[in-house]
Protein backbone atom coordinates (compact mmCIF):
# COMPACT_ATOMS: atom_id res chain seq x y z
CA UNK A 1 0.00 0.00 0.00
CA UNK A 2 2.81 2.10 0.72
CA UNK A 3 4.50 1.62 -2.49
CA UNK A 4 1.79 2.51 -4.35
CA UNK A 5 0.89 6.05 -2.63
CA UNK A 6 3.94 7.15 -3.13
CA UNK A 7 4.34 6.00 -6.88
CA UNK A 8 0.62 7.70 -6.71
CA UNK A 9 2.51 10.96 -5.67
CA UNK A 10 4.85 11.02 -8.05
CA UNK A 11 2.53 10.35 -11.31
CA UNK A 12 1.67 13.55 -13.29
CA UNK A 13 -0.41 12.05 -16.15
CA UNK A 14 -3.46 13.41 -14.54
CA UNK A 15 -2.06 16.80 -13.78
CA UNK A 16 -2.59 18.47 -17.38
CA UNK A 17 -6.30 16.89 -17.06
CA UNK A 18 -6.88 18.96 -13.89
CA UNK A 19 -5.51 22.52 -15.49
CA UNK A 20 -8.21 21.83 -18.56
CA UNK A 21 -11.22 21.50 -15.92
CA UNK A 22 -9.53 24.47 -13.89
CA UNK A 23 -9.14 26.78 -17.02
CA UNK A 24 -12.50 25.36 -18.29
CA UNK A 25 -14.09 26.00 -15.17
CA UNK A 26 -12.25 29.80 -15.12
CA UNK A 27 -13.55 30.50 -19.25
CA UNK A 28 -17.23 29.54 -17.61
CA UNK A 29 -16.85 31.59 -14.94
CA UNK A 30 -16.14 34.43 -16.53
CA UNK A 31 -18.55 33.98 -19.70
CA UNK A 32 -21.32 34.00 -16.85
CA UNK A 33 -20.36 37.25 -15.08
CA UNK A 34 -19.71 39.11 -18.32
CA UNK A 35 -23.11 37.77 -19.20
CA UNK A 36 -24.73 38.73 -15.99
CA UNK A 37 -23.18 42.34 -16.84
CA UNK A 38 -24.33 42.60 -19.90
CA UNK A 39 -27.58 41.80 -18.83
CA UNK A 40 -28.23 44.29 -16.28
CA UNK A 41 -27.14 46.89 -18.19
CA UNK A 42 -29.55 46.12 -21.54
CA UNK A 43 -32.20 45.15 -19.67
CA UNK A 44 -34.20 48.49 -19.52
CA UNK A 45 -33.45 49.72 -22.78
CA UNK A 46 -34.47 46.53 -24.67
CA UNK A 47 -38.12 46.77 -22.39
CA UNK A 48 -38.31 49.78 -23.57
CA UNK A 49 -38.08 48.94 -27.29
CA UNK A 50 -40.18 46.08 -26.67
CA UNK A 51 -43.20 48.64 -25.56
CA UNK A 52 -42.83 51.18 -28.83
CA UNK A 53 -42.79 47.97 -30.98
CA UNK A 54 -45.58 46.35 -28.99
CA UNK A 55 -47.56 49.66 -29.26
CA UNK A 56 -47.07 50.45 -32.97
CA UNK A 57 -49.48 49.21 -35.72
CA UNK A 58 -47.25 48.14 -38.67
CA UNK A 59 -49.70 49.53 -41.24
CA UNK A 60 -50.08 53.11 -40.09
CA UNK A 61 -47.76 54.14 -37.47
CA UNK A 62 -44.12 54.96 -37.95
CA UNK A 63 -41.78 53.50 -35.14
CA UNK A 64 -40.25 56.69 -33.13
CA UNK A 65 -37.97 55.54 -30.26
CA UNK A 66 -38.07 57.83 -27.57
CA UNK A 67 -34.59 59.37 -26.53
Amino acid sequence: MKFSLSTFRREEAGAVTVDWVVLTAAVVGLAVAAFAAIEAVTDEPVRAAAVVLNDADAATDAVVVPQ
